[in-house]
C-alpha cells in the first residue's frame, strides 16, 4: 500500500501499522496514506467492506468515518445512479450495527443524517417519514431486533440536527434545511410521547427519547407544538432513574425565547409547575438534594426565561404570584448553602429579572404590581439574610475548605441582590434592618445569637457599599449601636469592620461620631484574624475622613506602628496600613507632618540598612523588598497637592510650593543607601522592580516637587537598566518625561538617560530581542511618551532614530498583544511628526516601503495559515473555528518549543481524527 493507485487495495495493512505499530514514523506514514485514500473515488467501495462483521471495531469505525467523510465533503464523487444503493446500504449497515459497536453506530448515523442532509427536500423530500416507518417497520433493516431498531432509531434522530448544527453549509441552505426538518416535527413527536407514554418501554429508550428532544429543539420548535410532550416529560419526574434527564428536557423545552410568542402555552405549563409543589416539600424534607435542585431549575427556568411575558397576563396574575411563592420557597430552602442545599443560589438572578420587568410595565400595571410584589420583596431580604447567617461555630468547624470558599461567594452573591433590591425598596428597607438589630440589641428577654446580629449587619454593609445612605436617617443609631456589640466571633467582628469600612464616605460628612467607631478599628488592628477586614477600614476611613482627623491621628500612628513592628499582619496589608498612614499624615498641619514621618519611616530605613550591610542571599531579599513596597506604598498616597487644593477651595489664596516636600527630604535622606542596595543586587529584578516601583510612586504624587530628585534619579536608572534591562526602569523613565519633559533645567539628564537607555536597547534588539517583550513594550511606551510630550528630544545627534524605526519593525512580528499595540502606536506618532522632525522624515521617506511590507505580512499572516490549511487534504474536514484557533494558538506561542510541540500534535490528531482514541493516548 505504498501509493493510491486507480485500483487501490484495501487498507487493512495500513490500518493495521496506524493503530497497533509503535514507530511513530511507520504510524505517520500511515496516516497520510490513508487520508489520501478516504479522499479517492475507490473509497465509496473499500469502505463497506471495512465494515463487515468479521472485523476488529477500530476497522469498522474506520469504514464508518470514511462514509461519513465521502457523504460531507466529497458527495460529487458519489457515481451517477448510486444514490438509492448508497441510501438502502447504508440504512441496513445502520441495522446492523443497531446493537453495537456504539461508536460505529453513532458514525453510521451522522453519515446517513449526512445524507439527509444533502438530498432534503429536493430530491429526498420524506426522508424522516420513511426513516422512521424503515425502523418501526424493520424494513431494510431485518438484522435487528425491536428495541435494538429503536434504539438505533433515536441515535439517528439525535444526530439529525447535530449535523446540521456542525456541518460546513451556507446560511441560506441552513435555513432551508431547519424548516424542512421542522415539518416533520408532529411526525417524530408523536413518535416521541408514543415511546414516552409506553408502560413497557425500558428506560434506555425513553432516557433516549428525552436527549432526542433537546437536540430536535435546537431547530426552533415552537412550545405550542410540544405540549404533549411537555406533559409526558413532567410525568416522569416521578421515576427517579429518568429524573435528572427529565429536568434537562423540561428545561431545555420551557427555556425556549420563542415561547413567549405563545403566552397561551406558557400559561398551560405554570400549574404543571405548581403541582411539582409536594414533591419539592417531600424532597426537602427528605435531605433529597438532587430532587429539590432539579425541580427549583425548572420553576426558576419558567419564571426567569418568562416573567415579562407572565406579568403581562394581568388577569391571571395569581397564577404567576403563586409560581413567585414557589421560587421563594425554594430561594429559603431550609439548611446551609452548600451543605445542606444546593437550590437557593439559581433563584438569585430571578429576583433581579423579576424586579426589572416590574419597574418596565406602564405606569398602571407598575402600580399594581408593585403593591403585590413589595411585600414579597421585604420577605425575600428577611429569607436572603437567613441564607447568609452563619452555622453554628461547631458546625461550621467541620466544613471543608471548599466549602467554606462556595459559601463565601454566595454571601457576595446575596449581597448583590440586596443592594439591587434596595432600588425597589428605598431607605424603608434600611429603616427594618435597623429596627430589628436595635431590637436584637436591646432585648435583653431574649438574647440573641452572634450570627443573627452578623447577618443584619451584614445586610447593612451590602447596601451602604455601593448605595449613597448619606440621607438616612437611622446611620446615625447604627453608628450608636455598633460599640454595644461585644464581638467575640471572628466573623461577626469581621463584618463589623466592614460596615464601618462601607461608612466611610458618611463618616467624613460627620466626623463627630468618628469617635464611636475609630477604637472599635484600633482596637482590632492588632488581631491577625481580622487583618484585611480591619486594615481596610482603617484605609477607607483615612482616605474618606483625613481632614478630620487630626485629633486622632498620634492614636493611629501609634498602633500602626506597633503592628508594622510586630509583623503581625501579611504584606499586602501591611501595605494597605502605610497607604492609610500616606492619606493621613499628608492632611495633617505643615509643621507636624515632617516630624511624624520621619518618626513613621526612621525604623524601616534603620533596618533597611542594616540588610544593606549584609551580604546579598535570599534571605534578606524579601525583606528588603517588603521595606521598599511599604515605602512606595506610602509615598502613593502622601499627596500634600489634594492639601493645597482643598485649602484653595476653603481659603482662595496662592498656596506656595513645596520647596522641601517632606516626601522628597526622606528619599534625598534615604538615596545613598538605596545607591548600595543596587550595588549589591542590580542583576537581582525583584529588588531593582520594588526600587522603581518607590520612585514611580513617589513621582507620581510629588510631580514637580519631585524635582530636587530628577538628576540623581536619571543616573540610578541609567546605572539600573545598563547592568540589567527591566521594564520597571523605563516606565519610571516615561514617568520623568510626562512630568519633566517640558523643564528647561532638567532637559540635559533626561537627555542623557533617553540617549543611553535607547542605544542599550538598540543593542539587546541587535542580540536578539524575543525573550523580552515586556521590555520591547516598555520601550515603545517610552518613545511614544518623548514623541507626545517632548518630541525636541528626537532633534538630539545622538539619538539614533533610525535604529528606533528598526527596531519597531522588528517588534511589530512580536506575538504579545499589548507589545504589538505599543508598537502600532509609536509609528503612528512617528508618522505625525515628520514633517517637524526631519530625521523622523528621512527615515519614512527611505524605508517608508519596508514599513508597509511589514504591515502586511503581520495582517495576512494568519490569513495566509488559514488558506494553506484550507488546501490542505489532511484538514479538510476540519471547521473554520478549529483552523483560526490554531492559527492563533501558534501565533501566540512562540515562546514555549514544548508548548508548540503540544498544540501542533493536538491539531495533528485533530486533523486524523483521532483525537480522545487509544492512539492519541500513546501518541
Amino acid at each position: 500500500w505504498s501509493g493510491c493507485s486507480e485500483t487501490l487495495p484495501l487498507p487493512l495493512p495500513a490500518l493495521q501499522q496506524l493503530y497497533y505499530d509503535p514507530d511513530m514514523d511507520k504510524k505517520n506514514v500511515a496516516q497520510k496514506w490513508l487520508t489520501q485514500a478516504q479522499a479517492s473515488p475507490q473509497a465509496w467501495h473499500f469502505c463497506w467492506a471495512l465494515l463487515q462483521p468479521d472485523k476488529v471495531p477500530e476497522i469498522q469505525f474506520f469504514g464508518a468515518s470514511t462514509l461519513h467523510a465521502k457523504i460531507s465533503r466529497h458527495w460529487s464523487d458519489l457515481p451517477p445512479g448510486q444514490l438509492d444503493s448508497l441510501r438502502s446500504q447504508l440504512i441496513a449497515q445502520v441495522g446492523q450495527f443497531a446493537s453495537g459497536p456504539k461508536m460505529v453506530l453513532t458514525r453510521l448515523c451522522v453519515a446517513l443524517a449526512s445524507l439527509v442532509l444533502h438530498v432534503l427536500p429536493e430530491t429526498w423530500p420524506t426522508a424522516v417519514p420513511d426513516l422512521l416507518c424503515a425502523f418501526q417497520t424493520g424494513e431494510g433493516v431485518t438484522e435487528a431486533d425491536g428495541q435494538a431498531r429503536c434504539l438505533a432509531l433515536l441515535e439517528l434522530l439525535a444526530v439529525l440536527p447535530e449535523e446540521l448544527q456542525s456541518s460546513r453549509i451556507p446560511a441560506s441552505r441552513r435555513s432551508q434545511l431547519r424548516s424542512a426538518l421542522a415539518v416533520d416535527w408532529s411526525s417524530v413527536c408523536s413518535l416521541f410521547q408514543q415511546l414516552l407514554q409506553r408502560p413497557d418501554a425500558p428506560c434506555p429508550v425513553r432516557e433516549r427519547v428525552l436527549r432526542c428532544v433537546s437536540s430536535w429543539l435546537t431547530l426552533g420548535i415552537a412550545l405550542k407544538d410540544s405540549e404533549g410532550l411537555l406533559e409526558s416529560c413532567f410525568a416522569l419526574l416521578k421515576e427517579s432513574e429518568l429524573f435528572d434527564t427529565a429536568v434537562e428536557t423540561i428545561v431545555s423545552i420551557i427555556s425556549q425565547p420563542d415561547c413567549q410568542r405563545f403566552a397561551d402555552s406558557l400559561l398551560k405549563v405554570v400549574p404543571q409547575v405548581l403541582g411539582l409543589q409536594e414533591q419539592l416539600k417531600k424532597a426537602v424534607q427528605d435531605g433529597d438534594m438532587e430532587t429539590s435542585h432539579g425541580i427549583c431549575r425548572i420553576a426558576v427556568a419558567l419564571g426567569e426565561t418568562h416573567c415579562r411575558t407572565l406579568l403581562e397576563q394581568v388577569d391571571r396574575w395569581q397564577g404567576f404570584q403563586a409560581l413567585v411563592s414557589m421560587i421563594m420557597s425554594c430561594t429559603g430552602t431550609p439548611g446551609h448553602y452548600p451543605v445542606d442545599e444546593t437550590s437557593s443560589s439559581l433563584t438569585l438572578t430571578f429576583w433581579y429579572t423579576l424586579q426589572d420587568d416590574i419597574t418596565s410595565l406602564d405606569v398602571e400595571r407598575q402600580t399594581l404590581y408593585l403593591q403585590i410584589y413589595r411585600p414579597v420583596y421585604f420577605q425575600l431580604v428577611d429569607v436572603l439574610l437567613q441564607k447568609a447567617s452563619f452555622p453554628r461555630d461547631e458546625d461550621y468547624a467541620t466544613w471543608s475548605a471548599d466549602d467554606k470558599e462556595q459559601f463565601r461567594t454566595y454571601r457576595v452573591d446575596i449581597s448583590d441582590t440586596l443592594m439591587y433590591v434596595y432600588e425597589l425598596l428605598g431607605p424603608e428597607l434600611l429603616r427594618n434592618l435597623y429596627d430589628k438589630l436595635g431590637t436584637l440589641l436591646t432585648d435583653t428577654t431574649h438574647p440573641s445569637s452572634w450570627q443573627d446580629i452578623e447577618a443584619l449587619l451584614f445586610g447593612f454593609q451590602s447596601i451602604a457599599e455601593t448605595v449613597d445612605v448619606s440621607y438616612s436617617d437611622v446611620i446615625p443609631g447604627l453608628i450608636g449601636l455598633i460599640p454595644l456589640i461585644t464581638a467575640n466571633n471572628v466573623q461577626l467582628a469581621e463584618t463589623i469592620m466592614f460596615t464601618i469600612g462601607s461608612l466611610a464616605e458618611w463618616l467624613a460628612d460627620h466626623s463627630l461620631m468618628l469617635a464611636s467607631v475609630l477604637p472599635v478599628v484600633l482596637h482590632g488592628l492588632s488581631n491577625p484574624e481580622l487583618s484585611v477586614a480591619c486594615v481596610s477600614a482603617l484605609k477607607r476611613i483615612c482616605r474618606e475622613c483625613r481632614h478630620d482627623l487630626h485629633l486622632h491621628a498620634s492614636d493611629i500612628m501609634a498602633v500602626s506602628q506597633a503592628v508594622l513592628v510586630k509583623d503581625i499582619h501579611k504584606s499586602p496589608q501591611c501595605m494597605w496600613i502605610m497607604q492609610a498612614l500616606g492619606f493621613l499624615l499628608s492632611a495633617l498641619p505643615s509643621d507636624e507632618i515632617l516630624g511624624k514621618l520621619l518618626s513613621l519611616v526612621t525604623p524601616h530605613i534603620q533596618q533597611l540598612e542594616k540588610l544593606a550591610n549584609e551580604p546579598p542571599s535570599s534571605a534578606n531579599k524579601l525583606p528588603i523588598v517588603h521595606i521598599l513596597g511599604l515605602l512606595a506604598n506610602l509615598f502613593s498616597t502622601f499627596d500634600l497637592n489634594k492639601q493645597s487644593e482643598r485649602l484653595e477651595v476653603m481659603r482662595p489664596v496662592q498656596t506656595p510650593p513645596h520647596n522641601n516636600n517632606p516626601v522628597v527630604v526622606v528619599l534625598q535622606q534615604a538615596f545613598p543607601l538605596i545607591q548600595i542596595i543596587l550595588n549589591k543586587w542590580l542583576n537581582e529584578p525583584e529588588v531593582v522592580e520594588a526600587v522603581c516601583a518607590a520612585f514611580e510612586k513617589s513621582l507620581k504624587t510629588l510631580l514637580h516637587d519631585f524635582a530636587p530628585l530628577v538628576t540623581q534619579l536619571c543616573e540610578l536608572i541609567g546605572q539600573m537598566f545598563g547592568a540589567y534591562p527591566q521594564a520597571s526602569a523605563l516606565d519610571l523613565t516615561r514617568q520623568l518625561v510626562h512630568i519633566f519633559g517640558c523643564e528647561k533645567d532638567l532637559f540635559s539628564p533626561i537627555t542623557a538617560l533617553l540617549e543611553l537607555i535607547t542605544n542599550i536597547t538598540i543593542s539587546i534588539f541587535q542580540l536578539g530581542s524575543r525573550d523580552h517583550p515586556d521590555v520591547v513594550e516598555s520601550f515603545m511606551q517610552l518613545h511614544i511618551q518623548v514623541l507626545r510630550r517632548k518630541s525636541d528630544l528626537y532633534l538630539s545627534d545622538r539619538l539614533d532614530i533610525k535604529a528606533v524605526f528598526y527596531c519597531g519593525i522588528l517588534s511589530f512580528k512580536f506575538p504579545e498583544t499589548p507589545t504589538l499595540k505599543a508598537t502600532c502606536l509609536l509609528f503612528t506618532e512617528l508618522i505625525s511628526h515628520c514633517e517637524d522632525i526631519p530625521v523622523v522624515r528621512e527615515v519614512l521617506q527611505e524605508d517608508g516601503k519596508l514599513l508597509l511590507q511589514t504591515l502586511l505580512e503581520v495582517r495576512y499572516l494568519c490569513m495566509y495559515i488559514v488558506s494553506s490549511l484550507n488546501h490542505s487534504l489532511i484538514c479538510s474536514h476540519l471547521t473554520t473555528e478549529h483552523k483560526e484557533h490554531f492559527c492563533q494558538q501558534i501565533l501566540r506561542e512562540q515562546v514555549s518549543k514544548r508548548r508548540m510541540k503540544d498544540i501542533v500534535k493536538e491539531f495533528a490528531l485533530l486533523s486524523r481524527g483521532l483525537q480522545g482514541t487509544e492512539y492519541a493516548a500513546s501518541y
